[in-house]
């Protein structure tokens, strides 16, 4: 899903896409390396591609990434890989694009408490708190909060950023 909002001054677009398969090496399939890459990297990347003409120079370009990327989890190599190259595409696109003064930053969030994590059981939502260092999961707003941030004129100097917004998972 990507989506696109112009205002007045500016623009910015988010970009998100993803799901994780796990698939340990040894195990991965060349089907599953395309499935994951096609549309978190592919789909990323023509999105963009489409929606940059559409782009008021000073605007602002986001991707959603996962703190997966950073992470090692086991069997979602795949999937943390292809996230990892959206903050390679932010360094070489804000590099492309500084004529423009567009920025180009990732939002990485953790573990969000949506109606697809609801329906986890409940040993595998206490796991998943017990790393996190405020113990709970993300809300749908605090990543929502975040990527208006990155949006807005508040973090004009912010480019090239990777965002972890996770509770403090990521950096223990």
């Amino acid at each position: 899903m990507s989506v696109a909002i112009v205002s007045q001054v500016s623009m910015y677009e988010v970009t998100s896409a993803g799901k994780g398969e796990a698939a340990k090496l040894g195990e991965i399939t060349e089907q599953h390396f395309d499935a994951g890459f096609d549309l978190i990297v592919r789909g990323t990347l023509f999105t963009v591609q489409k929606a940059l003409p559409l782009f008021n120079d000073g605007g602002s370009i986001i991707m959603k990434g996962s703190v997966a990327s950073v992470k090692g989890f086991s069997a979602f190599g795949v999937y943390a890989a292809s996230k990892a190259a959206l903050r390679s595409f932010a360094r070489t696109w804000l590099n492309e694009l500084k004529g423009r003064n567009i920025r180009v930053n990732v939002l990485s969030p953790g573990q969000v408490d949506t109606p697809d994590s609801q329906r986890l059981d409940k040993a595998t939502r206490e796991m998943f708190e017990s790393l996190i260092p405020r113990g709970k999961m993300g809300r749908p707003e605090e990543i929502a909060a975040a990527a208006l941030f990155l949006a807005s004129d508040e973090s004009s100097y912010g480019n090239g950023v990777d965002l972890a917004v996770d509770g403090g998972f990521s950096a223990i």
